[in-house]
Formats: C-alpha cells, sequence, structure tokens
C-alpha cells in the first residue's frame, strides 16, 4: 500500500519536482547549540525545523523551482501571535502593575517593557511569571505601557492607561500559530555540501545527509 501512494504521489508531481536535484534532507549546519533540519520532498513540499535556545520553529509549505535556485512558501499561511489587553487579575491577593498571561492566566516571564507615568523618568524592565510591581512608597501613576515579547518578537502598539485602569495593565497574549515560520518566497541555492536558504532573518546554511 505505501508503495503504491507512493507511486500515485509521483504522478500527480510535477517532472520538474520530482527530479530536481534539490530534493533530499538537510540539517543546519549553524552551531552546536542550533539545531534544525528541512526536508524538500518530490511531491513539491517541504518540512522545516528549529531549534535554538528557548526558541523553536517550524513550518511546512510548497516549493517552487526558479531557475537555479527553489524558493519556500509557507501553505497554510499562519496567524501570527498578538497581544490583547484583558481584565486585571490578581496573583497571591494582589493586583500587578503590569502582568501578562496566556489566554489561560499563567503568567508569561522575560517581557520587554517601559511605563511612563504622570511625572518623572520611564522606568524599563521585564516581567516575572507574578507580573511586575511598581516599588513601595513610589505613589507615580503609570500612564502608558509598551511591551515587547524578544523570543519570537510579539509586539503592540503602545497601550494608554485612563483612570478606570487604577494604573494596572493585564496584557493577554494568543499564541495563535506561535512559532510556525511564515516563508514568503524564502529561497534557497545549492553549495557544494547542501543548500542555503535565504529568509528574511539571514541566510542559513544547510548540509545533505549522507545517502541524500
Amino acid at each position: 500500500m505505501r508503495t503504491l501512494l507512493f507511486a500515485l504521489a509521483l504522478i500527480t508531481t510535477p517532472a520538474a519536482a520530482q527530479d530536481s536535484p534539490f530534493v533530499g534532507e538537510y540539517a543546519l549546519a549553524e552551531g552546536p547549540d542550533v539545531g534544525g533540519g528541512l526536508l524538500i520532498r518530490t511531491d513539491g513540499r517541504f518540512q522545516y525545523v528549529l531549534a535554538a535556545g528557548a526558541l523553536d520553529e517550524r513550518a511546512e509549505g510548497r516549493w517552487q523551482a526558479r531557475g537555479e535556485m527553489i524558493c519556500l512558501t509557507t501553505d497554510p499561511r499562519p496567524v501570527p501571535p498578538a497581544m490583547r489587553k484583558g481584565m486585571p487579575l490578581a496573583i497571591d491577593g494582589a493586583v500587578p502593575t503590569l502582568l501578562v498571561t496566556w489566554p489561560n492566566g499563567r503568567g508569561v516571564a522575560g517581557v520587554d517593557f517601559v511605563i511612563g507615568f504622570d511625572s518623572g523618568e520611564t522606568a524599563e524592565g521585564y516581567t516575572q511569571d507574578d507580573g511586575w510591581t511598581m516599588p513601595e512608597g513610589d505613589k507615580r501613576i503609570p500612564r502608558w505601557a509598551e511591551l515587547r515579547e524578544p523570543i519570537y518578537g510579539i509586539t503592540a502598539p503602545r497601550y494608554e492607561l485612563t483612570e478606570a485602569d487604577g494604573g494596572k495593565l493585564r496584557v493577554i497574549i494568543e499564541p495563535n500559530d506561535i512559532g510556525v515560520v511564515d516563508f514568503s518566497d524564502a529561497c534557497a541555492e545549492r553549495t557544494d555540501h547542501g543548500l542555503t536558504l535565504h529568509r528574511a532573518e539571514g541566510a542559513m546554511r544547510f548540509v545533505r545527509l549522507a545517502g541524500q
């Protein structure tokens, strides 16, 4: 049955895809602390994965030959993660000045922030699991906040705080398709040992696995 399905796939696959020298499996060659792979399939599809510290990426979609290169397009196109304002949430009986959570209420640590007040200098830092609370004795009132999640680059427009907010802000990160790379005509060229993929964030070198 598996042989039959493979044969049917070849029948419906353009000859250019079947015969492409790019077809095969590749491993990322970007250092000991980064792992990843790329699979270029005969049916005109690809699969991609990356693990680099706290960053995990993945993608799958279509590839097309363009001259001496192939270009990748994620399909279906992913919905990027987003931030939205949420209802205040108490942590250990107290509502923090700033709290970033997932939709289930679990706190998100490591989100960079800048907070502006009704007077004085801004405050900069990053969130903990239980948010961030103004130092005791600081009576200033937060008026706005800017946030950025650094691993996946999630941002939002500046949040303006009104009297109704009471100087408190909770932001919810909607993950959507977090970690799915939106390749849009990211093209790869062949090298002596594999290929180099050119994407908006920079070039990635891959080596072809033995036997491919």
